[in-house]
């Protein structure tokens, strides 16, 4: 397995105990959707390694204490202490309307409600307090505040998305 082929579900964050339980902090807006899950792959030295999943309790903050196949001791579990842990991206659920995970608006053509076409979306600035839209128009960077209300319609078949910035923000970036 590929990362290209997978989506990034968290990090292993702490011991849990010293029978081989960890911590999995989920990175994912609804921890609840990973709740059943059977294995995942953790990258070991650049290499996705498959794990298996024998229990699962989602705790509070997007933490989840796991136990993993044949990680039965505090050494094994210590070796997978901060790696990262990846699905394949036929788990990832499906969403529709204006929720859209990062990678997958990537690239598209955006366009502002006022000032039309105003670049290219070359990534989601995932500042936990503040997320930002970076676009690129003609060599120069605007960045939008992700907030509630911004994106206000997303046409996936033609990869574009539409937003709403605040009055003057695009402006200060084209002068």
């Amino acid at each position: 397995m590929n990362k290209a082929d997978c989506f990034y579900l968290g990090y292993i964050s702490k011991l849990h105990g010293f029978k081989g339980e960890v911590s999995l902090f989920l990175d994912v807006t609804n921890p609840d959707d990973y709740k059943s899950i059977g294995s995942f792959f953790i990258d070991i030295d650049n290499t996705l390694t498959p794990f298996f999943v024998e229990t699962i309790r989602i705790k509070h903050k997007g933490f989840a204490t796991i136990k993993l196949k044949d990680v039965d001791d505090e050494f094994n579990a210590r070796s997978l202490l901060r790696k990262e842990v990846y699905l394949p991206m036929k788990f990832l659920p499906k969403l529709e309307g204006v929720n859209f995970y990062d990678h997958e608006v990537i690239g598209f053509k955006v366009f502002d409600e006022r000032k039309g076409h105003i670049g290219e979306l070359k990534s989601v600035i995932d500042l936990k307090l503040n997320p930002l839209l970076q676009i690129v128009q003609n060599k120069k960077e605007i960045l939008i505040p992700l907030i509630k209300g911004s994106v206000t319609k997303i046409d996936r078949v033609n990869k574009e998305l539409c937003i709403k910035a605040p009055d003057g923000l695009i402006d200060l970036y084209l002068q």
